[in-house]
């Protein structure tokens, strides 16, 4: 079963969320894409494209948020109780966000990166799956220990 990915973006990352999203759409490890906006034209603030609570819903597996810089997508999306998310511009950092971070929220920004890298980082990332009998297992269960318990 393929993966199911939620995508959204504000105005300043609107064009490479279309591109992105048709990209993932494409993809044979992608079963499902689930778009909570922006649409072209629709101006609605970063930390309310709220991408992350499906994730942590477990209505998706994955999300993809893009914004100028991807840092506000990032800091707004791990405001989420049991979300990991971080920006990543480069393949080591991709590699990293999910292998070593269990992270499953990638930020984009559309300002700093070509589309072309931001298609290939995507592409990437959809290649990693974390692994919690590695060594960074206990880093990122330590990482949940800081989240609330709901009861």
């Amino acid at each position: 079963m393929g993966l199911t990915i939620v995508v959204g973006a504000d105005i300043a990352g609107v064009n490479y969320k279309e591109t992105l999203k048709a990209d993932l759409e494409a993809d044979e490890r992608v079963t499902k894409v689930i778009d909570v906006g922006v649409s072209p034209g629709q101006d609605i603030d970063y930390p309310h494209v709220a991408v992350a609570k499906k994730v942590a819903a477990g209505e998706a597996d994955r999300a993809l948020l893009v914004c100028g810089t991807g840092m506000g997508m990032a800091i707004a999306a791990n405001k989420v109780p049991g979300i990991r998310a971080s920006v990543a511009h480069d393949s080591f950092s991709v590699e990293r966000l999910v292998l070593s971070n269990d992270a499953q929220v990638l930020t984009l920004g559309e300002r700093v990166i070509g589309l072309q890298l931001a298609r290939r980082l995507v592409r990437e990332w959809l290649g990693y799956t974390f692994d919690p009998s590695s060594s960074s297992g206990p880093k990122v269960a330590a990482i949940s220990s800081y989240e609330p318990k709901t009861s």
